[in-house]
């Protein structure tokens, strides 16, 4: 048994859809999480800096003694699986949402067409065709850039009846519904809040991955492989980081993870 927490990072609040679904699984666990507020979206960014964000969001998580980290930010992900990020880290356990998305969609496809939405950086690496090619060479990935997205998410525009985001979805997703995808991987945790949007016009029929919950499925299974989940038997905290306001962080935590005692949310800044 080991009682560290648990690391999550991502670029700002889209992280928290990964803790929403970890404190579900494993309530017991106690959960670190850093939201970089202040230089979201990383999805715009070059390759390098990039990396350099995210080694630097490492670093903090490395601080507080954590077991295992999982990068809740698909941008960071798709840079992950080219660049060693965590070397010269003492993190041995992480893992990115990349192919825990993958096996899950995958595994749902009915018609071998799988679409992916991201970030413009994640689109442009073509992580997501990659790996999904590595496990089922035969399937079509349909890729499309959504850079407005995560503003949406982060200025609270996710209601299903919010004209703006749904014209903007209806834009984003046309080239999905003329290529018949039947599976679609939210490729960015912040997504999954825009779920009601994406399936509305999507339609019936269409599965959404939510990359988040799949990396916390997958945290789940390693750490039980690896006797490592905590044997605490009260409710784990959660701990949150913002590196930009606050009082906008509460606002947002509030809608992706309801009222919860066990949360403290504080303002912290990373080493440059």
């Amino acid at each position: 048994m080991n009682n560290a927490a648990i690391g999550v990072f991502d670029s700002g609040v889209g992280g928290l859809t990964c803790v929403k679904e970890l404190a579900r699984l494993m309530p017991n666990e106690n959960i670190v999480y850093l939201g970089d507020t202040a230089r979201v979206p990383y999805g715009t960014k070059s390759k390098e800096l990039i990396a350099q964000y995210g080694r630097q969001d490492i670093k903090f998580l490395e601080q507080h003694n954590v077991k295992m980290v999982l990068v809740a930010c698909g941008t960071v992900s798709s840079v992950l699986m080219t660049t060693p990020i965590f070397e010269g880290t003492s993190i041995t356990e992480f893992s990115g949402v990349i192919y825990p998305a993958v096996h899950a969609a995958c595994a749902s496809t009915q018609n071998n067409r799988i679409g992916v939405i991201g970030t413009p950086a994640t689109i442009r690496s073509g992580c997501y065709g990659k790996a999904i090619h590595e496990m089922k060479p035969d399937i079509k990935v349909v890729g499309k850039a959504c850079p407005m997205f995560v503003p949406l998410v982060e200025n609270g525009y996710t209601s299903p009846d919010n004209r703006v985001s749904k014209l903007i979805a209806q834009e984003y997703l046309e080239v999905m519904i003329r290529e018949k995808v039947d599976t679609l991987i939210l490729g960015c945790t912040h997504y999954p809040m825009l779920k009601d949007v994406i399936a509305e016009v999507m339609g019936e029929g269409v599965k959404l991955i939510s990359s988040g919950a799949e990396v916390a499925k997958h945290a789940q299974k390693i750490l039980s492989f690896n006797d490592a989940l905590s044997d605490r038997e009260q409710n784990g905290t959660l701990e949150l980081y913002c590196t930009d306001s606050v009082e906008l962080f509460a606002e947002n935590v509030g809608a992706f993870l309801g009222n919860n005692k066990n949360i403290t949310i504080s303002k912290c800044s990373l080493a440059l």
